[in-house]
């Protein structure tokens, strides 16, 4: 079973070094880091800003789905880490990393992750438009 490493959500900047840090062990042969940052444009509009907002419930969430990932992959550590706030373009908005034995165990605990972690942890995003729109990702 993996152990999880680094579980935060923050509304500072993000490391990915500590990230990294957090994850590497000597029995490690992959470690597959995710990095997610704010883009320019969404569905043809130009974003000037996000701001993502988390429910209280974040931590306890976080963590089911780290421990869930953790006791389904041959993982030897996790991370993850995502930014709350108001983020510019190119701001580094998650990572997280997964390490295994072998890369390709990292890969997928890597992708489940994250895939989980954007399905299920409650952290809702508002983008902010160049031309004065806004929009709501992910509430409820």
């Amino acid at each position: 079973m993996g152990i999880v490493r680094l579980l935060d959500v923050r509304d500072e900047q993000l490391s990915v070094d500590e990230v990294l840090a957090a994850v590497s062990d000597p029995s490690t042969g992959g470690i597959c880091l995710f990095v997610g940052t704010v883009r320019d444009v969404d569905r043809g509009k130009s974003v000037t800003e996000l701001e993502y907002t988390a429910h209280p419930s974040v931590s306890d969430v976080l963590r089911d789905v780290t421990d869930e990932i953790a006791s389904t992959f041959p993982v030897n550590a996790l991370a993850a880490v995502h930014r709350v706030g108001e983020l510019k373009v190119g701001d580094v908005a998650v990572v997280v990393a997964a390490a295994a034995p072998h890369r390709a165990e990292a890969f997928a605990a890597c992708r489940r992750l994250i895939d989980e972690l954007k399905a299920r942890v409650p952290i809702w995003k508002r983008q902010l438009f160049d031309d004065g729109d806004a929009e709501w990702i992910g509430s409820p």
